[in-house]
């Protein structure tokens, strides 16, 4: 078994502690084929990328390129999925500057509306079926509203339908992440909708460079959950 890929690894750009440098040379160390870099989207309060960085970011992942061969570098960003329609903070003048687009559901990006303000409250604190309701609704949206190539951690910071949204992931080809941070997808939630046969990914969610590549977590929940290993879509065995 190999692993090929980490698509969900934070830099200072965000609130990760390494470079992007520092995140390609540990991937290298760990022979991991292809790095991805994907800092917060920029509505996030405290902890978004700002949007002059991106171009700042393009031109230093273009140009580590040329200097490290052995490894595919690619461009990515963790939007913020921001209201039950779906809207995530991503906008066309920067999106060109992207390998890739991820999506997930964060407490302090910048909701749309006062509903999506009482939401984070509802997840927060209250944790009800009506923002169980809305959580659920916003990922299935987002997915049908956006080119999404992986929703992060689903189920993660709020309660999800994941039957529903596993659904629309295997109708939209969005591949759900089984995060090695949050450890969402969890194994219950992986043995409701493994007969879906979803593409799936691990990713480490390295916020510090050493951390790249670590799938620990994600690992036993694979095993947990007797997950068929062909379709986790970064794993080749």
């Amino acid at each position: 078994m190999k692993i090929l890929a980490d698509y969900h690894t934070h830099t200072i750009y965000s609130h990760g502690k390494g470079t992007i440098e520092d995140n390609i040379k540990v991937a290298i160390s760990k022979d991991i084929k292809t790095i991805g870099i994907s800092d917060h989207g920029y509505k996030h309060i405290s902890y978004g990328v700002k949007l002059k960085d991106i171009y700042i970011m393009r031109e230093e992942i273009d140009k580590l390129k040329e200097k490290y061969k052995n490894i595919n570098i690619l461009l990515g960003i963790e939007c913020n999925i921001l209201d039950e329609n779906g809207n995530i903070d991503m906008n066309d003048k920067v999106l060109e500057m992207f390998d890739y687009v991820m999506a997930g559901y964060h407490f302090g990006s910048m909701p749309t509306c006062f509903k999506s303000a009482i939401n984070h409250f509802d997840n927060y604190l209250i944790k009800t079926e009506k923002a169980k309701e809305h959580n659920t609704k916003a990922i299935i949206n987002a997915m049908k509203n956006n080119d999404i190539f992986i929703i992060t951690h689903p189920g993660d910071k709020g309660d999800v339908y994941i039957e529903d949204i596993a659904k629309v992931a295997k109708e939209t080809d969005t591949m759900l992440e089984i995060n090695s941070s949050h450890g969402f997808l969890n194994a219950d939630h992986i043995n409701k909708i493994k007969h879906i046969e979803n593409k799936f990914v691990i990713g480490s969610d390295a916020h510090i460079p050493q951390n790249v590549g670590n799938f620990e977590l994600a690992m036993d929940i694979i095993r947990k959950s007797n997950l068929d290993i062909s379709l986790v879509e970064n794993i080749e065995v």
